[in-house]
């Protein structure tokens, strides 16, 4: 990855690390309460208008798309505003949260049949540890609910991923948007439904302005500007290589939190959190191997050069539209069949 995407990768974290405080700034304006699904339904809603209006539907079914809304929209941050509202710490929330990458190891597993390397099953073992131990250490100190609620929220995501991974989507920002769509009817009706129709018209007619804030920050930044940037890298680079900077969102979480919030973990979540993120880690990262790595880069610019060989070839000789024709049996075995039809359409422009 060069250092311009390196740096955005980089953004993305502390964009969504910044999130889990501005999410709890929301919830709790100046000592009043938001209520969490409602403040759920009011992002999405800011993520979804306008730009349903520009960004053209994904190419997926739409069973799909219900399920990503369902599942790593309404579910995830549903289950994690409430958390949030019950007394979860918004660093430790951050942390948990993490879990949805071991979970969507498991989860592959038995829906996509996705066989898991030993490497990743020791970094579920791992990573469980760590939760264990972070559930022990939190059920001393606090109510241990609002941590198993995160839990539940990671899980939400990893099915989420699970659908979102079977779709294929070609418009990663696409499925964001359009999904988003999904998010706030359900959980306004929840909202209304839990809270009552008193408190929702009350929460509506007295938001603060930092609840507005946060409302924006959390649908302009942590969905729109965050998962856009997101997609985009995944689309460029194998996940191995995007995947790891989600391993940065937990420490901006926690050090945010610590400086706007005071939240200081207790001993046990510090060590809980660190063998969690040993096992995403564990599960995540591949055994850097400086060999292979340079074997892949020299590969991958013999390739690019003999493209640029063959193209500027092309055009001195004049192709006309059978690329293939011309090309010398050498460098034609070596051309993939996009690659041929490009430079053909190429010859024929």
């Amino acid at each position: 990855m060069n250092p311009r995407h390196s740096a955005l990768a980089l953004l993305v974290a502390v964009l969504w690390g910044v999130n889990f405080v501005a999410i709890d700034l929301g919830l709790h304006p100046d000592g009043a309460e938001m209520p969490p699904l409602l403040f759920v339904a009011m992002r999405f809603i800011l993520v979804v208008v306008p730009c349903i209006f520009f960004i053209r539907k994904p190419d997926v079914g739409w069973k799909a798309i219900v399920g990503v809304g369902l599942l790593m929209s309404a579910g995830q941050f549903g289950l994690l505003y409430l958390a949030m509202a019950l007394g979860m710490p918004a660093g430790l929330a951050s942390l948990v949260l993490q879990a949805q990458v071991l979970l969507t190891v498991l989860l592959a597993a038995g829906f996509l049949g996705e066989r898991p390397s030993r490497r990743q099953l020791a970094g579920v073992v791992l990573g469980v540890a760590g939760l264990a131990v972070v559930a022990v250490g939190r059920s001393l100190v606090a109510p241990v609910l609002p941590l198993m609620i995160v839990l539940a929220a990671a899980l939400s995501w990893a099915a989420g991923n699970i659908v979102a991974r079977k779709a294929k989507a070609a418009s990663g920002l696409g499925l964001v948007v359009w999904s988003g769509a999904v998010v706030p009817l359900p959980l306004l009706g929840l909202s209304l439904l839990v809270d009552g129709p008193s408190a929702v018209g009350q929460a509506l007619a007295e938001v603060q302005p930092v609840t507005l804030l946060s409302a924006l920050y959390t649908a302009i930044f942590g969905s729109l500007v965050g998962y856009g940037i997101w997609n985009r890298l995944l689309g460029l680079y194998p996940s191995s290589a995007v995947v790891p900077f989600t391993l940065l969102v937990p420490v901006v979480g926690m050090t945010t939190a610590w400086l706007v919030l005071s939240e200081v973990p207790t001993p046990a979540e510090v060590i809980g959190g660190l063998l969690l993120l040993a096992g995403v880690a564990t599960a995540v990262l591949r055994p850097w191997n400086i060999r292979a790595m340079r074997v892949r880069r020299r590969d991958r610019r013999a390739r690019d050069q003999r493209r640029v060989d063959v193209r500027a070839g092309g055009r001195a000789a004049g192709l006309g539209a059978d690329f293939a024709a011309d090309v010398p049996p050498a460098e034609a075995a070596r051309l993939s069949p996009e690659d041929a039809a490009r430079g053909a359409g190429t010859r024929a422009d």
